[in-house]
């Protein structure tokens, strides 16, 4: 019987280890192209941001193109992960963001097509949110979230554009 307990303690510890990764979806937003293409503009701000709003775009495009197609399976549970997905990869943008600015590299060039992309998926996510289908109520939650994300980073990137406007001012004069 004393044999058992380390075995026993053993599996427990194993059984709670791996406990939480019951609950989690479908693993990594982006793909091991899209991965990689990030890899090699580590260093590049305005590479690596535009590559970013890039793949959050695909995911808002691939959700309108499953939402306007009549054959398409399994909607609703497609729709939420294409909805995490964009959330992910849109929270990556902001710490990349925050990465550069702590960085104090200049990023005002590149944060400019960050507010036009803003501007573009705050009304994709409206879009789908006034569509009001039967199905939006399974990933209403989600939707609800991209959008209060998008609509905090709008203005979070506004400020950062002028503060960053503000600091090649301040330096130019020195």
């Amino acid at each position: 019987m004393t044999n058992l307990r380390p075995i026993a303690a053993t599996m427990i510890l194993l059984l709670f280890g791996a406990a939480p990764s019951f609950g989690q979806r479908h693993g990594d937003p982006l793909t091991p192209i899209e991965i990689d293409q990030l890899r090699d503009t580590a260093t590049d701000p305005e590479l690596r941001l535009k590559w970013i709003v890039t793949f959050a775009r695909a995911r808002l495009t691939s959700l309108e193109q499953l939402r306007s197609d009549p054959k398409a399976t399994d909607k609703t549970q497609k729709s939420h992960d294409l909805l995490q997905d964009f959330l992910d990869i849109y929270d990556e943008l902001n710490d990349n963001l925050d990465m550069y600015v702590d960085r104090r590299d200049d990023i005002r060039k590149p944060l400019k097509a960050v507010i036009e992309a803003d501007v573009e998926f705050q009304a994709k996510l409206q879009a789908v949110k006034d569509s009001g289908t039967k199905d939006t109520g399974d990933y209403q939650f989600v939707l609800g979230n991209a959008i209060q994300a998008v609509a905090d980073g709008i203005g979070d990137h506004r400020q950062l554009l002028t503060d960053q406007e503000e600091a090649a001012k301040r330096k130019k004069k020195k």
